[in-house]
């Protein structure tokens, strides 16, 4: 992939680890109107955001404020992605599928256990109780 330039670009593979979970269905704080769309309203000052309701078991819905889902505009397939540092982000399907391998750590596959640190997403919620307002 060179994007009109002379000489390809450098290339980099990923190497880092981060937390995720498929996201199974993203709600959104409806308008009193049922006429308007979501992704209309996220743009008015009212819209609050919603919950991110993930497809494994085990897990809470994840909320979400206003900013974060203008930013990310996660969808139903795509996944919700904590990495190290706290960020929290969204990645569609394909992107995460083909960059990321699962790692199975203790009983990863169950939710219960990942390693003697708790994930990020397991700590003390610091901005309103879900994401957004850390970026």
């Amino acid at each position: 992939m060179s994007e009109g330039i002379g000489i390809e670009m450098p290339k980099y593979k990923c190497h880092k680890q981060v937390w995720a979970l498929k996201i199974r269905d993203v709600v959104c704080h409806a308008h009193p109107d049922p006429g308007v769309s979501i992704e209309e309203f996220s743009k008015d000052p009212k819209f609050s955001g919603g919950f991110l309701f993930v497809a494994e078991e085990g897990y809470a819905p994840i909320p979400f404020d206003a900013e974060w889902y203008r930013k990310h505009k996660p969808k139903p397939g795509g996944y919700y992605v904590v990495y190290q540092d706290g960020y929290k982000s969204y990645s569609p399907a394909d992107a995460f599928e083909t960059g990321y391998t699962r790692i199975e750590e203790g009983r990863v596959a169950t939710g219960r256990r990942t390693s003697a640190r708790h994930p990020p997403w397991r700590s003390p919620p610091r901005h309103h109780g879900g994401i957004g307002g850390d970026d």
